[in-house]
């Protein structure tokens, strides 16, 4: 009888979410009836998504492209829509939403449950995540160390360190998963979040007896980690292992410890790092020079963190749209509109536009310092973007000094 009723629940969903797909799905067309394919239902409901606010409408949206996690675009819709939908304070919805998912016949599978336990996480719904992992079996589907793995992504997402540790100990046994190395880096990152980077020892220790050799991944973690917490000599220690276990600190080693300096505004600490580098013959990339710009601009150094801008783009490297949100945001923080206004446009040019609050504080310093003709070609720029914020862009420009 049990097993009868679970399965008419699931053809009941099946049958709504069905009535519903038939409903919404006309959402993502824009009026051309040449039918979509799955990647441009993906790409239109990320457009949607991106600028819709209303839980219910979030969900048709969803509901309508009938995201899978097989595919990267679908993935980064999965993640817009939960997160837009955890900031609405929407949780039954996306417990019902993704219990939904789980009747379609071709999300009937490890994978989908695996990702449902990411985006249970991602929306801080530990407790859900963990029933979807424990509830596994019901659906025939083993509890695999690759699910495993994801729970204890999940719970770090949430930063639930305590339920990671816990779960980390009893559910190898309980289950009868055999630990891999992601496992053990999941958890290692985990202990560095929560400020217990030393705790990692153990983890080490524990791979060295069961013969799983750490990576590169391992040991940053472990450096980022006691970085955060200014344990140096706990980074020459790791730094000493790693050479035990025949590896050698790369760009991305670099990499990780010039950016936890940079974040600690050691920044004169980094580019002795960065001459180590080049001392040894290593080229830096674009990663390590983000990292600088970044730290420069936190510490206030604009002259700095615009000479690092040039060395990149000199060495052949092209700065990402962090780069010049960073740049944007930092130099309107300093009062630098019209070098802001110079990276701001050079980013726009590319596709990439800074966030509405950031936009707005350019717009406004600029006007304050007699640029309004700039000010209204910016807010030109801007709506010829988003079109959703017209109204709104239209009242800013309204109130600017004639």
């Amino acid at each position: 009888m049990a097993l009868f009723s679970r399965l008419r629940t699931n053809l009941n969903l099946f049958s709504q979410k069905h009535h519903r797909y038939l409903a919404t799905s006309s959402i993502l067309s824009s009026g051309d009836k040449t039918p979509l394919t799955s990647k441009d239902k993906t790409r239109a409901a990320l457009t949607l998504l991106k600028s819709e606010s209303n839980p219910e409408k979030i969900l048709e949206i969803c509901r309508a492209a009938a995201l899978t996690p097989e595919s990267h675009l679908d993935r980064l819709a999965f993640s817009i829509a939960i997160n837009k939908l955890s900031e609405a304070n929407y949780f039954n919805g996306i417990s019902q939403y993704l219990e939904e998912l789980k009747t379609r016949p071709d999300l009937q599978n490890e994978r989908f449950h695996a990702h449902s336990i990411i985006l249970y996480g991602q929306a801080n719904m530990t407790e859900h995540a963990v029933r979807t992992f424990k509830e596994m079996d019901e659906h025939k589907l083993r509890h695999s160390v690759g699910a495993f793995n994801a729970l204890l992504l999940a719970l770090t997402i949430a930063k639930d360190y305590k339920e990671v540790k816990r779960v980390f100990i009893e559910f190898p046994k309980t289950y009868g998963i055999k630990p891999d190395l992601d496992t053990y880096n999941r958890v290692i990152k985990a202990f560095c979040e929560s400020g217990d980077s030393s705790s990692a020892y153990s983890i080490l220790a524990e791979m060295d007896r069961k013969s799983i050799k750490p990576n590169a991944s391992s040991f940053g973690a472990l450096v980022a980690g006691f970085y955060k917490e200014e344990k140096y000599e706990d980074v020459n220690k790791v730094l000493q292992m790693m050479e035990r276990y025949g590896m050698k600190s790369g760009v991305s080693m670099y990499n990780v410890r010039i950016h936890s300096l940079c974040k600690l505004r050691k920044c004169a600490e980094a580019k002795a790092l960065l001459d180590e580098m080049l001392s040894k013959g290593m080229k830096p990339n674009s990663v390590t020079y983000s990292h600088f710009i970044y730290g420069f601009c936190k510490d206030g150094n604009f002259e700095e963190a615009k000479k690092f801008y040039r060395i990149m783009s000199n060495s052949g490297l092209s700065p990402n749209s962090s780069v010049y949100f960073t740049m944007v945001y930092f130099m309107c923080k300093g009062g630098d509109y019209e070098t802001a206004l110079g990276f701001c446009k050079e980013s726009i040019a590319k596709g990439w536009v800074p966030n509405f609050t950031t936009m707005k504080s350019l717009v406004t310093g600029l006007a304050g310092a007699s640029k309004v003709s700039e000010a209204k070609e910016l807010i030109g720029l801007v709506k010829e973007k988003f079109t959703k914020n017209v109204d709104t862009w239209n009242e800013i420009e309204a109130g600017l000094p004639q």
